[in-house]
C-alpha cells in the first residue's frame, strides 16, 4: 500500500498519567504503519517541537525498538549519557535490554524521525527516572500505569 503522509491523522494523545502528560505534549505522531495495515509492527512519523520529549525515558522487557532521524537536531539520553542525533544518524533498543532511553528536543526548530518498534505481546515497559511501569491489562491490548510497589497509578 502506497502512503501519502499527508493523509495519515496527526496524533497528540498519550495514555501516560496526567503528571507525566506534558513531557511529551509537543510530540506529534503519525501511525504510518497502522495506516497500512501493518499488525507485526509499527512505523511512526515523529514530530518534535522544542523542548518536548519523545517519551519518558523507558525501556521494553519484549518489544524492540528503533529511531532514524530524517529532520533537525535531537539529544538522545540514554543510561550511558547524552549525544546529539542529526538527519541520518540512527539507534536501536533490543528488547530486555535496561537501557533507559528517549529523544529531546533541546534546539530551536522542530525535529522529525522515524519510529519503529514490533508488537509483540505481553510487553512491559519500565520507567526508571519516574515511579511509573506500563503492564499488559487483561485484555492483552490495553495499558495498566502502576507504581514500582505494584500500586495502579492514577
Amino acid at each position: 500500500m502506497i502512503i501519502n503522509p499527508e493523509e495519515v491523522p496527526i496524533q497528540n494523545s498519550t495514555d501516560y498519567p496526567d503528571e507525566f502528560k506534558s513531557v511529551v505534549a509537543g510530540r506529534f505522531r503519525q501511525r504510518l504503519g497502522k495506516f497500512a495495515g501493518l499488525n507485526n509492527f509499527g512505523v511512526n512519523l515523529v514530530k518534535l517541537i522544542p523542548g518536548s520529549a519523545s517519551a519518558l525515558r523507558h525501556w521494553h522487557s519484549h518489544q524492540d525498538e528503533f529511531i532514524y532521524i530524517l529532520e533537525g537536531e535531537l539529544t538522545i539520553i540514554t543510561d550511558a549519557g547524552e549525544e546529539i542525533l542529526t538527519p541520518g544518524m540512527a539507534a536501536g533498543f533490543p528488547a530486555n535490554e535496561a537501557n533507559g532511553h528517549h529523544l529531546v528536543n533541546r534546539s530551536n526548530e522542530d525535529a522529525v524521525y522515524l519510529e519503529v518498534g514490533d508488537s509483540t505481546p505481553n510487553d512491559t515497559v519500565y520507567y526508571p527516572d519516574n515511579d511509573l511501569i506500563a503492564k499488559p491489562g487483561n485484555d492483552g491490548k490495553s495499558v495498566v500505569f502502576t507504581r514500582k510497589d505494584g500500586s495502579i497509578h492514577d
